[in-house]
């Protein structure tokens, strides 16, 4: 049909069993938009069908990713094992030895949004069924549920790297660090790897690598420097951190850090764990970092998340 159903912008996908969180979306007008280069599609509630959206919510973001693939259901995801890939300057290459026989486009990276709906209808051509959107994650899409779920499980197989082993977290230390500190431990303990690798730490600390990181943890990723105290870091940045990574012991996240924040940590050292350790990666520039960071599409999913 022309209606196209989305999840809702600040909402969690696993919540759409229990809560209406999906929000409809005129399609045709979206897509014209975008091929007339409108920026009227950035903003993807002026989309929506207010007749058959009462909670008056906002779509996602990504909605343009999902209008833009002519199958009936589009999958998009962050999964660990394509932003892993997604992120090194060989990515196009590695993929399309990984996917041979799979009908894949490669979308460089550009902001989510507008630009990226640009890059996707460059690259698009018909029958393809699989995006690997760069420093982003991935898109799949077929004509039933079940027939796109298991074309993200291939893919997903396809693309899988076996991740870095390290020891574990110190969590004496880290509890002392925090003590009085006004900072905590992560919500899931696999968050410490990437301060346990040396090659992982070293690949946090030299900037950020997609969007959500910036999003929920800000630019980059903090490193302590040895000896130093969670003060002793804020008084060298002049700013509190949504999180610090104390190599060899693991991450403390601030006190008021949200559930995206914890859930990005736990990402940065899953994607970490999975680079090629070797490869050229293509961190996010300055200036995209900054039109992450005042974007107001995202700064309304921040509000939501944080009230969450």
């Amino acid at each position: 049909g022309d209606t196209l159903w989305i999840k809702a912008s600040g909402t969690w996908l696993k919540d759409a069993l229990t809560d209406d969180i999906m929000v409809p979306v005129a399609m045709d007008p979206l897509i014209e938009a975008v091929k007339q280069r409108d920026p009227s599609a950035d903003k993807p509630q002026a989309f929506a069908i207010d007749a058959l959206n009462p909670r008056g919510l906002r779509p996602s973001i990504e909605t343009t990713v999902h209008a833009l693939m002519p199958q009936r259901v589009v999958l998009h995801v962050h999964c660990v094992e394509t932003i892993s890939l997604a992120v090194q300057a060989d990515c196009e290459a590695e993929a399309g030895r990984r996917l041979e026989g799979i009908a894949w486009a490669y979308v460089p990276y550009r902001r989510p949004g507008l630009p990226l709906a640009q890059g996707i209808a460059e690259r698009l051509r018909p029958g393809v069924d699989v995006l690997i959107l760069g420093n982003h994650g991935l898109v799949v899409a077929a004509e039933t549920v079940a027939e796109a779920e298991r074309l993200l499980h291939r893919v997903r197989s396809l693309l899988a790297r076996p991740a870095q082993q390290t020891a574990a977290p110190d969590i004496a230390a880290l509890t002392a660090l925090a003590d009085s500190s006004g900072y905590r431990l992560p919500a899931d303990v696999e968050a410490h790897a990437v301060a346990l690798d040396p090659d992982s730490c070293r690949i946090a600390e030299a900037g950020s690598l997609y969007p959500d990181h910036v999003i929920f943890l800000g630019r980059g990723s903090v490193v302590a420097r040895p000896g130093e105290q969670v003060a002793d870091v804020v008084a060298r940045l002049g700013a509190n951190p949504v999180a610090v990574l104390f190599p060899g012991a693991g991450v403390l996240m601030r006190g008021d850090a949200s559930s995206g924040a914890d859930a990005m940590q736990r990402c940065l050292a899953d994607v970490t764990a999975r680079i090629d350790i070797t490869a050229r990666l293509n961190y996010l520039t300055a200036a995209e970092n900054d039109e992450l960071v005042n974007w107001d599409a995202e700064q309304y999913r921040q509000k939501l998340n944080a009230a969450g």
